[in-house]
């Protein structure tokens, strides 16, 4: 379990780092302008955000060849960001779209053994 919250608040850590980098872009609007200007290189979609938001950005991911995953709250991508809640993220720096999808790939696979755990 610790290393559960580890790689959340390294998550959380690593968004907010690109977000004062300049390296993040938030907000349905502007996340859908730079994945069609091909600047954004990892998509994370709220696990919260509603059924239309993740369908459209989903599809709009595949469509452009984004990776996309769905990771933390609005609530606590927007906190991490320093911003209001926030459905959608984009990275669009390489380092910083390897290091968040690694540490949101590892945060799902010791969720995954803690279920098949039984905790």
């Amino acid at each position: 379990m610790n290393s559960r919250n580890n790689n959340e608040d390294k998550f959380y850590s690593y968004l907010g780092l690109a977000t004062r980098a300049g390296k993040a872009v938030s907000g349905e609007d502007a996340v859908e302008g730079a994945v069609r200007r091909g600047r954004v290189l990892l998509m994370i979609i709220a696990r919260d955000a509603s059924q239309n938001t993740r369908r459209k950005f989903s599809a709009l991911a595949r469509n452009y060849h984004v990776p996309a995953v769905f990771a933390g709250t609005k609530a606590l991508l927007g906190q991490a960001m320093g911003k209001a809640p926030r459905a959608v993220v984009g990275i669009a720096d390489r380092n910083f779209a390897k290091v968040i999808g690694e540490n949101v790939r590892e945060s799902v696979q010791e969720n995954d053994r803690s279920d098949a755990d039984g905790e």
